[in-house]
């Protein structure tokens, strides 16, 4: 006898991720034509599943697309396949980014191994470990810490940490009806890493296989008021601890001259006093508007601040062309203040 069938089944974390990208604004369909691909239109394209590899999966494949799209930023969701022409020099360390994104954030669940990914550059993936974000001057670290900045607000939030935290909850229930008993391969379910607890100040925790063992002590955003040990990342009310250890958003020291935020992007201006000895040091440097006085700018940064292109794969170093002539806007700016972390955060360079 037949029946009307009026439900269908999907599976659990293509349920997640499906929901997942149409919250953030794209629509996913699957062909075997493609192994992925967005059209610039809101379209996400899958391969079908005999085309994919063994340890993939559709929910691996939407999150890996999204984390392409956390590096590229809010106008690669009109540009076919995030704006990447896969050719070209800038290529390579566009991809490494994605990858470090998808490190950090799989880490924080204990997915790294369901949501690795399979494409070419899976050997850099395989070479990940510790810190993947500690090298500041390495454009594709810059370009994944400006990406997980990205992920905790629209499009991607709070869709993107909503999937990840269900998809942590599914993958440690699969993992204890998981068997790598018989010939075939093993279940990615028996490769399930718990969820690492959070710092003791609510933060992410730092991931610490292979990488120096680091306390809040070291941290360049620890501060002393009011004789209290404070953090700069987290509510001023909060008291730290030296000895705990670092956070996902540690950092060991800041350099000037591999950052140059302050004298760049994360601010547009910096006024002058008429009685500023720069005034007349430097006075092919000084604008005059119509009620104050401005360092020139090149673009979007003072035009006295050379450095910063890539080369080698490396971000050269920044440095002041007028630094002794300085005005007090400059004098005054202090390494590791609020002001220092918010210029930092607007330029990418720091969580």
């Amino acid at each position: 006898m037949g029946r009307d069938v009026t439900l269908r089944y999907i599976d659990p974390l293509a349920q997640v991720w499906l929901d997942a990208a149409r919250r953030i604004g794209l629509r996913v369909t699957r062909t075997p034509d493609t192994y992925a691909s967005t059209d610039g239109r809101g379209t996400l394209a899958i391969a079908v599943d005999r085309e994919l590899d063994p340890d993939d999966s559709l929910a691996q494949m939407i999150f890996h697309e999204l984390c392409h799209s956390l590096v590229e930023g809010e106008q690669s969701f009109t540009a076919p396949d995030w704006g990447m022409d896969n050719t070209g020099p800038d290529h390579d360390w566009r991809e490494h980014a994605g990858l470090r994104v998808q490190w950090v954030l799989t880490g924080r669940h204990g997915l790294r191994t369901l949501f690795a990914p399979t494409t070419d550059f899976r050997a850099f993936w395989d070479g990940l470990s510790g810190d993947v974000l500690a090298d500041r001057t390495d454009p594709s670290v810059q370009a994944a810490v400006a990406g997980l900045r990205r992920a905790e607000r629209p499009p991607w939030g709070p869709a993107l940490e909503d999937a990840l935290a269900a998809t942590a909850r599914i993958a440690a229930e699969a993992s204890r009806f998981a068997s790598p008993g018989g010939p075939e391969l093993a279940p990615l379910w028996t490769a399930i890493a718990p969820s690492p607890a959070p710092h003791p100040t609510g933060l992410p925790a730092r991931m610490t296989a292979g990488a120096p063992e680091m306390t809040c002590g070291d941290c360049a955003w620890r501060y002393e008021s009011r004789g209290r040990t404070r953090c700069r990342q987290v509510d001023a009310t909060t008291r730290i601890d030296d000895a705990w250890p670092a956070c996902e958003r540690f950092e060991a020291a800041l350099d000037c001259q591999t950052c140059g935020a302050c004298c760049r992007a994360a601010y547009h201006s910096v006024e002058v006093s008429p009685r500023d000895p720069v005034v007349k040091k430097q006075p092919q440097l000084i604008v005059k508007r119509e009620t104050y006085l401005e360092l020139q700018r090149t673009g979007d940064r003072c035009a006295a601040l050379h450095g910063g292109t890539i080369e080698a794969g490396t971000t050269t170093r920044y440095h002041c062309t007028i630094y002794d002539d300085r005005p007090r806007t400059c004098r005054d700016f202090t390494l590791g203040s609020e002001h220092c972390l918010t210029a930092r955060r607007r330029v990418g360079l720091t969580l």
